[in-house]
């Protein structure tokens, strides 16, 4: 097949959370099965390496509405992996500086224009995909486009498939997007695009990709439901014939302990020494005591969907007790990363705290903790409980989205299981799930067989691909 991808984000040009290495490692993927792949996406001002980077083409004019001087762009072009190519769409003015989602004014017409760009690039060139891949809110209306304004284009006759990320996120914008993307003005009706007054992207999207994707199971089905539908349950039940949930991977050319140039010392499930090691060196890096009591790290986002507040609530029962040690990584609302910072204050050499993103620290984390801890109110994939997993760190999760699908429960009965698994979002659940935990790590045997269960589970990007071209299939049929 011939697969174009649109995305907002692709590691390690462009990412600001797990979409960036996904879109990057199905395309990857995707290419060792044969595939001939394409992958757009904005050329930010924070990309590296452009000056290494070919030019597909030099000037192209993308066919939207406003101002005539906007509507050109330059496409760079690099090599993902033999058959896969990323196209970087170039505009100074829509993304020349460097924040991948910046509150601008113009929020609008920079999401809707690099897809478009892309599909401008397609016709100039004349490569004409079978299916168009669209990733995330920003690039909801390319389906639309392709039902509507593109129709009797070359294009027309392209399937095209929707993977909801996050549902929270929905680009519910002004109207003006209609004239400026040539969209025919009926589609702002309730039953189409409008929303509150508004045009909502990824309403657009759902609607009109021939399928749509979660990127778990569980996810898929929790979409339905006005608790986690964000007011597009309806939406998605009109879809709910042409909607499949599969799971995200691991790229494991990045995340393999026995291999990893970030580690202290690599390890594998057959001998786990190295593992001792990369926690020494954790300790040592975050200032804590060289004490053998569970180390439970954090990598995330510090916002209210990742119930991360209900954690600060309890941590310091356990750390007051000397019972655990705790590191965390990541920034968001303020307000918490002020709380985290107050917590590393009130329990030095116990606690550790850092603020921003750090990739290289992010491995020694993963490689150097116990346990990861991930306490989501709703998680459409997660990556790191499965990094965790593959490092022999056992998630602590709640029973959502695709944590359930990822994380049996430890049972000690049958000796079963590869972390800890809780379902309520309240600070009760996540004290008893640090319990259980703490009960594991006092069970050095059971520990271990854990640990050994977790880094055997198989979360491939190949197996992710294989069931994205199954999707494909279904989607180029029913077109």
């Amino acid at each position: 097949m011939k697969i174009l991808h649109i995305t907002p984000e692709i590691a390690p040009w462009s990412k600001a959370g797990g979409l960036g290495d996904a879109t990057s490692a199905l395309a990857k993927n995707l290419a060792a099965l044969g595939h001939e792949v394409r992958v757009a996406s904005p050329l930010y001002g924070s990309v590296p390496g452009r000056e290494k980077m070919g030019t597909l083409l030099d000037s192209l004019k993308v066919d939207v509405g406003g101002d005539p001087a906007k509507a050109a762009c330059r496409v760079r072009s690099l090599e993902l992996a033999p058959k896969a190519q990323a196209w970087f769409i170039e505009h100074e003015d829509y993304y020349g500086a460097r924040e991948i989602y910046p509150a601008r004014e113009d929020t609008a017409e920079r999401a809707a224009f690099f897809g478009r760009a892309a599909l401008d690039a397609c016709l100039q060139l004349g490569w004409i995909p079978d299916v168009i891949h669209c990733h995330d809110w920003t690039t909801g209306l390319v389906p639309v486009l392709l039902n509507t304004t593109l129709k009797a284009s070359p294009l027309g006759r392209c399937a095209s498939v929707l993977s909801i990320h996050n549902l929270q996120h929905q680009g519910l914008l002004s109207r003006r997007i209609l004239p400026f993307l040539r969209l025919p003005e009926w589609l702002f009706k309730a039953e189409e695009l409008e929303c509150l007054g508004g045009v909502n992207f990824l309403k657009g999207g759902i609607l009109h990709a021939t399928r749509v994707i979660t990127v778990s199971p569980t996810y898929a089905q929790e979409i339905l439901t006005p608790a986690f539908g964000f007011g597009l349950q309806d939406v998605v039940q009109r879809r709910q014939a042409s909607l499949d949930g599969i799971l995200n991977g691991v790229d494991l050319d990045e995340w393999d302990a026995h291999k990893d140039k970030h580690l202290a010392q690599t390890f594998s499930a057959q001998d786990l020494s190295g593992k001792r090691t990369c926690k020494q060196d954790l300790q040592k890096e975050f200032k804590l005591a060289q004490a053998d009591v569970p180390l439970i790290g954090v990598i995330s986002r510090l916002w209210d969907q990742k119930g991360l507040d209900l954690a600060v609530q309890v941590l310091p029962k356990f750390l007051r007790s000397d019972r655990l040690q705790f590191v965390l990584l990541g920034s968001g609302d303020s307000w918490l990363e002020q709380e985290y910072r107050r917590l590393a204050d009130n329990f030095p050499g116990r606690a550790g705290v850092r603020i921003g993103y750090d990739h290289a620290l992010s491995h020694r984390i993963e490689a150097g903790c116990d346990f990861f801890l991930m306490p989501s109110r709703f998680e459409p994939c997660g990556l790191n409980q499965m990094y965790s997993m593959a490092y022999g760190t056992l998630p602590i999760v709640r029973a959502t989205g695709g944590l359930a699908d990822t994380v049996r429960h430890w049972n000690p009965s049958t000796r079963q299981g590869t972390g800890i698994v809780f379902q309520h979002t309240d600070v009760g659940a996540v004290d008893w799930a640090i319990e259980q935990a703490l009960a594991l790590y006092a069970r050095p045997d059971d520990f271990v067989s854990a640990q050994k269960q977790a880094m055997q589970a198989e979360f491939s990007w190949l197996k992710s691909a294989q069931a994205h071209l199954v999707c494909y299939g279904k989607a180029i049929q029913q077109h």
